[in-house]
């Protein structure tokens, strides 16, 4: 049986360095080199020592046997040998061994004695063993192998013929015909701790039995909201006498690996800092794990979980909605879906896609890559061509309140753990970058130990600092906000009216939206694929003002039932349901959004009634879209001159920047 490979481990940000010992100027060349010239030079004296032996031993050897008839010198010298003699040097023999033992034992005491760390932040001395070297950093399994020895594709082919019998059936169609709607409940292939300890305020709430997986803000797998859960006794189902003859849906791309670059936090960060100092800290209590902990996650690529939850999505999907493929047959199209270059964002579309069509899924919808990438136009990416959007003072006004939310929630649990990694300098900064490796590891390995840190009211806090970071980044709260979103917006009301694009002042793709191969107007099914934040940015752009009811966000405290949870609404693979809602009873065509199986109240579009099934008449969206659209400056909002100082000095919950003067 071939022997297991070891894990490559790499160097670089946060990944270890070859292990020696710098004290004594240890070079592993010259080691080797020393070992070997000692080698050989034991090598020549033992044969030098042979020589003399069957030299010595010569007239008393026959066939390389002693006899014990024929006395050479060395048999000679021992029967001259006296009985005082030989206790003496028994004796003797026996005190250099004890002191040679007592030496060695003083030795090795000495050696093993541990040294004391540096003091920090009050610490304290070290009084343990230093942690080995190669802890906080990269760990990296590269599969599949470049060169495979057994790799013969010639004699395993894709398909050999015999199928079988090949008839098919009709169309799933639980949106039109079943009574409930099948609910999301979120991740059984991961593990979280099922009981954690409670926090000082804890006991006060009013909230359902504690899910840590849906307290993660966008780091949290998707979840069904629940029925009422936006304002609407409503469920995703057709309301009575409607049928769903159209839909456009949104989504996001599924749990990932961080991404290289965060302002505050960032695991990356936290492993370097942690693998940089190994010999000066040590872990006891519940942080004992680190002293033998690695950095297993990659960057921003899709995790294993990421593409199980797009292939199941895209299964859901087909058996919610799979009637609508009808319409295609009958004009005897395919469907266009629509994605991203980046990595991750092709690979979410893929597995989608063979969730959806099955496999083999070629020939049965065509797949458009949008570049994602400086200089291209791009709705599902418009920050590559919004200036503003990469400017931190404008754009990333979020990290400031995630950092003074961080200070409070976070300055007990800070001091706690603190007292559980000695000589370690950690931050509030550190502490809150634990709470996303716990994520990040479970959406990445399925289990991390950093789960097991926090109390059920730190984890409420980590949820509502990426809240805060969201909605001042992202959503109602970003002065950048609406003109990223309202590309998208464009695009809708494009195909909703079948008509492209008049005026192309966004952050549209012309060459790809003006034609009508790469941008059909007349589908029944259209699937998009994003990021968190454009979900964000459109959520805005359309003006779901049920989500800015309680804004702007308070730093200080959590709001009670506050109405924006970035869980909700953009956690890996969140999802927007635009439905097209033919019914009896009313004489217009009806659109509906559902977010996340949860039916969003309209009553923010200018137009829109209080319906309890959250429809609108499509005519009346369009009318209102067509105002946003019209009313938003996109070139002033990504180009303009404008400023907004830090803090909470400044503040929008419309997602707009100051006026154009």
């Amino acid at each position: 049986m071939p022997k297991p490979s070891t894990p490559d481990v790499e160097g670089g940000l946060g990944r270890p360095t070859p292990f020696h010992d710098e004290e004594e100027g240890y070079d592993g060349t010259d080691e080797n080199q020393a070992l070997l010239a000692t080698s050989e030079r034991d090598k020549g004296s033992e044969n030098a020592s042979n020589e003399g032996k069957r030299e010595s031993l010569g007239s008393g050897a026959e066939d390389g046997r002693i006899s014990p008839t024929k006395s050479g010198p060395f048999l000679a010298g021992t029967k001259k040998m006296s009985g005082a003699s030989y206790w003496a040097q028994l004796i003797g023999a026996f005190a250099v061994g004890v002191i040679c033992t007592v030496a060695m034992q003083l030795v090795i005491m000495h050696c093993s004695t541990p040294k004391s760390s540096p003091d920090v932040h009050n610490i304290g001395n070290v009084d343990a063993q230093a942690v080995p070297g190669r802890v906080g950093s990269s760990e990296v399994h590269h599969f599949p192998p470049a060169k495979p020895t057994n790799n013969f594709p010639e004699l395993f082919p894709p398909d050999v013929g015999y199928a079988g019998a090949t008839p098919t059936g009709a169309e799933p169609a639980i949106v039109a015909t079943a009574p409930a709607w099948p609910l999301h409940t979120g991740a059984p292939q991961l593990v979280v701790p099922t009981e954690l300890k409670k926090g000082h305020h804890d006991e006060d709430t009013e909230e359902e039995k504690f899910n840590m997986l849906e307290h993660w803000g966008n780091l949290s797998p998707w979840y069904s909201i629940k029925r009422g859960g936006f304002g609407l006794d409503s469920g995703v189902e057709a309301p009575d006498t409607c049928r769903v003859t159209g839909l456009h849906f949104l989504h996001r791309h599924g749990a990932r690996y961080p991404t290289e670059w965060a302002r505050f936090g960032g695991p990356a960060k936290l492993a370097k800092k942690l693998h940089e100092n190994t010999e000066q800290w040590t872990g006891s209590g519940k942080l004992t794990f680190l002293n033998d902990w690695t950095f297993k996650l990659g960057s921003e690529l899709l995790t294993p979980f990421g593409r199980q939850q797009l292939f199941d999505l895209g299964v859901t999907m087909r058996i919610k909605y799979g009637y609508l493929l009808e319409n295609f047959t009958e004009t005897n199209t395919i469907p266009v879906f629509r994605t991203e270059s980046q990595d991750r964002m092709l690979a979410s579309a893929r597995n989608f896609a063979l969730g959806f069509f099955g496999w083999p899924y070629e020939g049965k919808y065509q797949q458009s890559i949008t570049i994602e990438s400086a200089g291209f136009n791009n709705s599902l990416c418009p920050d590559k061509t919004c200036a503003n959007a990469k400017i931190v003072e404008k754009a990333d006004r979020g990290t400031w309140y995630n950092q003074q939310w961080a200070n409070i929630y976070l300055r007990d649990t800070r001091e706690r753990l603190a007292k559980q990694i000695q000589g370690f300098d950690l931050t509030i900064e550190d502490t809150f970058t634990m709470q996303q490796m716990c994520a990040y590891e479970t959406v990445a390995i399925g289990y991390s130990k950093f789960c097991e840190l926090f109390t059920e009211e730190e984890w409420r806090g980590f949820d509502y600092a990426l809240d805060l970071y969201f909605w001042y980044g992202s959503a109602f709260g970003s002065p950048v906000a609406r003109a990223q979103g309202i590309g998208y917006v464009q695009e809708l009301v494009a195909r909703l009216t079948h008509t492209p694009i008049a005026v192309h002042n966004s952050s549209t793709n012309a060459t790809l939206d003006d034609n009508p191969v790469t941008f059909p107007l007349n589908q029944s099914l259209y699937v998009d694929a994003t990021h968190e934040v454009v979900v964000l940015n459109i959520i805005t752009a359309l003006n779901l003002t049920t989500f800015a009811e309680q804004g702007p966000l308070p730093y200080t405290h959590i709001p009670k039932n506050r109405k924006f949870r970035s869980s909700e609404l953009a956690p890996f693979a969140t999802n927007m349901h635009f439905q097209l809602v033919d019914c009896d009873s009313l004489p217009d065509q009806q659109i509906r959004i559902i977010i996340n199986d949860g039916v969003v109240p309209l009553t923010g579009i200018r137009g829109c009634p209080e319906q309890k099934d959250g429809m609108c008449p499509v005519a009346t969206f369009i009318d209102a879209m067509r105002e946003i659209i019209q009313k938003t400056d996109w070139s002033w909002d990504c180009n303009g001159d404008w400023e907004v100082p830090p803090g909470d000095r400044w503040n929008t919950t419309t997602g707009d920047p100051p006026a154009r003067p």
